[in-house]
């Protein structure tokens, strides 16, 4: 039997009492995964990513954990709903316009004092400001640099469109205007590099797009190494006791740690490691969370019918952004029909082993994105159910 098929048999005597659709996380794949980024991070904290996690149970498994500190979010009513929760460093990772909850995280101290709000312009300090009605409590705020690597005089740029801020000097001369201004405290700086971070160096089929992302990445990660410290140096003479310089994910996590600038590490995906995250050449991790769908239909030979399925991930749309059929191996999609709403056939001579009630185990495409279809995670350990615990859909938050 091989390791998948092992997995597969042992998901399914621990859920056979329950019907699917449903999502489950392996916590010994979960645990190990956690374990792994660690030690990649080389004693650097890592800051766990709560888009990639969206379950407080599981935020909470590995805050436990050491090696990790800190929260890295997606939206400032999140934080606030976090901070109000229990945790107590969380630093948001994208600029907000949600004038409400800035209102309430003036007025509250412990939020104020718990969360970080991410910003790359003056304009959102007005908004902020304009937002405060009588809450006067002062606004901790992150910067964050534009990693992208550029060529020919910025006309050609590898990397997400993000941060308007690149060099040193942008970087300083928005430090200087939130320390003349009142009611901020300037905390951190962000660095998220994506097209580092973010993009696998081992395409599968593609063995000369895997080199040309290999030497890009190595190319971008020598630029950045260079200005990320020079960014950091131009901070910290404007603002000394610069509490942390965060950066990476979970695709560069030993890379960004080995600069001496940064002072934790980003990362979230790597505790799921959805399928995205199976084409690197640096680490290798154990997929955590699988969702099961029932076989419903058997059109004919070679064919099944699941129910639902159709769980595209967010990003360019394309293959890569759909989940895959993991568990039997070796079952496909009908390329006339892919994963649908409401059904998705599948082929390949495993079905012709499947029966009506049957589990088929896939992967998604991202790694947290999962739980905004499911309102619990069954939570495996060995062939055993051991928690079910919520979502954040299944508190009853969506975000976004």
């Amino acid at each position: 039997m091989t390791a998948r098929a092992a997995d597969r048999a042992r998901y399914d005597r621990a859920t056979a009492h329950l019907d699917a659709p449903l999502a489950l996380v392996d916590l010994d794949a979960f645990d190990a995964n956690a374990e792994d980024l660690v030690r990649r991070a080389g004693g650097k904290p890592i800051r766990v990513a709560s888009k990639s996690v969206r379950c407080r149970t599981l935020l909470e498994r590995v805050l436990a954990r050491d090696g990790f500190a800190g929260i890295m979010s997606f939206t400032l009513a999140e934080s606030l709903w976090l901070a109000r929760s229990g945790f107590d460093d969380i630093l948001l990772a994208y600029p907000s316009a949600d004038r409400t909850a800035f209102a309430e995280l003036a007025a509250d101290p412990k939020p104020a004092a718990a969360v970080t709000v991410m910003v790359d312009d003056v304009s959102q300090l007005d908004l902020i400001d304009g937002a405060r009605g009588e809450g006067r409590e002062v606004i901790r705020v992150c910067l964050e640099l534009d990693t992208a690597l550029k060529f020919l005089g910025g006309r050609v740029r590898v990397g997400a469109l993000r941060s308007p801020l690149h060099s040193p000097a942008q970087v300083a001369d928005v430090a200087r205007a939130i320390a003349r201004r009142p009611g901020f405290r300037l905390v951190g700086i962000m660095a998220y590099e994506g097209h580092i971070a973010g993009v696998g160096d081992a395409v599968a089929g593609r063995p000369f797009r895997s080199r040309a992302i290999r030497l890009m990445q190595a190319a971008a990660r020598r630029e950045l190494a260079e200005r990320r410290a020079a960014v950091v140096r131009a901070v910290r003479a404007v603002v000394p006791d610069l509490e942390y310089v965060n950066g990476g994910g979970t695709g560069s996590v030993q890379h960004t740690a080995a600069e001496d600038a940064v002072t934790e590490i980003a990362a979230g995906s790597g505790l799921y490691v959805p399928r995205l995250f199976d084409n690197y050449t640096s680490f290798s991790g154990r997929p955590a969370a699988l969702f099961a769908q029932p076989v419903v239909r058997r059109p004919g030979v070679g064919v099944v019918t699941v129910l639902g399925g159709g769980y595209p991930a967010s990003g360019a749309a394309g293959p890569d952004r759909l989940p895959v059929p993991y568990l039997p191996e070796g079952l496909r999609y009908d390329p006339q029909e892919g994963p649908g709403e409401v059904q998705t056939p599948l082929l390949g001579s495993p079905a012709d082993d499947l029966l009506i009630g049957d589990k088929v185990w896939f992967r998604h495409a991202k790694a947290g994105e999962l739980c905004e279809r499911f309102d619990v995670l069954h939570l495996v350990e060995g062939d055993a159910v051991t928690a079910t615990v919520p979502t954040y859909r299944g508190e009853g938050r969506t975000f976004l």
